[in-house]
């Protein structure tokens, strides 16, 4: 089990006001294989095959229900990978929890059937226009595959709510436009932006990667400029598609994609942006580990503990009570915070 977050113990009061009594989001990873070799992400890398079973879920059955939880992420790895997604997802739908499904979108057409049943909207990773796409993901013919899934599934639920995600770096950071006409091509609800993260050990990067590991994803000072460029065109070209929100962020927010790689170039003091992830949403790994967000050390596991009490553990509530998200060198660099409002 990952080392869990260890700090010096905070006095009683704080521990107390930092207990969770709601927690209505929660991300499972139920799957540690993926079926792409993304140059910015190593879990394809790992090897270990785990894989979340119906049983692990069972016995926290009365702690989701006491968190109140309101929304379920399935993510990975992929997903789709998982032989007891169908029962997992029947789980949750018993519960009334909608269930959202975070994938390649590589399995999407043999799986079409049991996606239109099993969920509520889906995410696909989209990384640029098919060549580019396929370069990033290291599969040939992975944006055929998406395009194909994607109307395998409407075929079935046409109104059913697909959108994408794209992670801006050194390989697309010029085509952020045509990104955006790939994804009207497959005919999404909506696609959202952030830029990559090169910094943390977040996605099976165990002890964080080399300066030389960063530079194949991070920019160049003249990319960067490429960058400003596009974001400012994208801006100009697209601005019906801000305001109608089938680009999710406003044009400040996409100019602040660029932030993370100046720090980086420029050696400057990152600002951690508005998050209220730790207190309102958790992240369970394929091993039982619950973290606070994708990149924070683990504060308990849900082999050893209920749900409630892993997110109420006393390396939890240490966390929280502790927690200077402003100084915090972890919260400084995050590419994908949480500003939750019930």
């Amino acid at each position: 089990m990952p080392e869990l977050y260890n700090i010096q113990s905070a006095p009683p009061i704080y521990l107390e006001k930092s207990r969770i009594s709601k927690l209505p989001i929660l991300l499972i990873n139920v799957h540690s294989a993926c079926n792409c070799r993304c140059v910015m992400c190593d879990i394809w890398k790992r090897r270990d095959g785990l894989t979340f079973h119906i049983a692990d879920l069972e016995r926290h059955r009365e702690s989701i229900q006491r968190l109140d939880v309101k929304h379920v992420v399935l993510t990975g790895g992929e997903p789709l990978l998982n032989r007891e997604l169908d029962i997992i997802c029947r789980f949750f739908r018993d519960l009334k929890i909608r269930i959202t499904l975070l994938t390649t979108g590589l399995l999407l057409s043999q799986k079409a059937e049991s996606v239109a049943d099993s969920f509520d909207d889906i995410i696909i990773s989209l990384d640029g226009p098919p060549d580019i796409h396929d370069h990033i993901r290291r599969v040939k013919g992975a944006f055929a595959s998406i395009q194909k899934g994607v109307a395998a599934v409407r075929s079935l639920r046409p109104k059913m709510p697909i959108s994408c995600r794209t992670t801006v770096q050194k390989l697309n950071h010029a085509h952020l436009r045509s990104t955006i006409l790939a994804a009207k091509s497959l005919e999404l609800n909506s696609i959202s932006f952030l830029s990559a993260d090169v910094f943390s050990e977040a996605f099976h990067r165990q002890g964080g990667w080399s300066e030389e590991r960063q530079n194949e994803v991070a920019l160049t000072r003249s990319e960067l400029y490429t960058l400003e460029h596009e974001i400012e065109l994208l801006i100009a070209t697209y601005s019906d598609e801000i305001r109608n929100g089938f680009i999710t962020e406003a044009s400040d927010k996409l100019r602040r994609i660029t932030d993370r790689f100046r720090e980086r170039l420029d050696h400057t003091l990152p600002i951690a942006p508005l998050c209220n992830a730790p207190w309102v949403s958790a992240v369970i790994d394929v091993d039982g580990s619950v973290r606070p967000c994708f990149f924070h050390a683990a504060v308990g596991n849900v082999n050893q503990l209920s749900l409630e009490k892993s997110v109420n553990s006393s390396a939890a509530l240490n966390f929280r009570s502790t927690l200077d998200m402003a100084k915090n060198a972890i919260c400084q660099r995050c590419v994908c915070s949480l500003n939750y409002r019930q």
